[in-house]
C-alpha cells in the first residue's frame, strides 16, 4: 500500500499499444486525503510509452498550476521518468530532454515538488484513463 500523502497528488501514466504504436495518457488529481480534483485521459496518435510517460505529466502538471496548487507529489509507475527527473539517470534523447525542462518548469510554478516511483497497481486509476483513451477497456 502506498503512504497517505499529506498535500495534493498528481497520478499520472502513459502507454501505447507497441512501441511506437497508438499511445495516451491519463492523470488524477487530488486533494489531500484523495479528494478528486481534476482528472483527464486524451489518445495522442503513433507514439512511445515515454513520450505518452511525459505527456501525461507535463498535462498533470499544467492542471496543477492551473488551480493555483503550491506544492505536490507527483506519483509514476515509469521507474525511468521518475530517475530521468531526480537526476538519478541522464537523459539522451532531445525530445526526451524537452520533456524534462518542461516537467521542471512547470514544477517550479507549483513547487516544491517530490517526484516518486510507485508501483503499476498503485497508479490503477490513471492507467485506467490510458486504457480507455486507447479503447482496450
Amino acid at each position: 500500500m502506498h503512504e497517505r500523502a499529506t498535500g495534493p497528488v498528481l497520478w499520472c501514466d502513459g502507454g501505447a499499444r507497441g512501441n511506437p504504436g497508438p499511445s495516451a495518457y491519463g492523470f488524477v488529481l487530488e486533494a489531500p486525503g484523495g479528494t478528486l480534483l481534476e482528472e483527464a485521459s486524451e489518445a495522442l496518435g503513433i507514439g512511445t510509452v515515454s513520450t505518452a510517460e511525459y505527456r501525461g505529466l507535463i498535462a498533470g502538471l499544467e492542471a496543477a498550476a492551473a488551480l493555483g496548487l503550491e506544492r505536490l507529489e507527483v506519483r509514476m509507475d515509469s521507474q525511468l521518468v521518475v530517475a530521468q527527473l531526480t537526476g538519478e539517470r541522464d537523459v539522451k534523447h532531445p525530445s526526451i530532454a524537452r520533456f524534462v525542462d518542461r516537467a521542471h518548469e512547470l514544477g517550479r510554478l507549483v513547487g516544491p515538488v517530490r517526484w516518486r516511483w510507485v508501483r503499476r497497481e498503485h497508479n490503477a486509476r490513471a492507467n485506467e484513463l490510458v486504457a480507455r483513451a486507447l479503447g482496450v477497456s
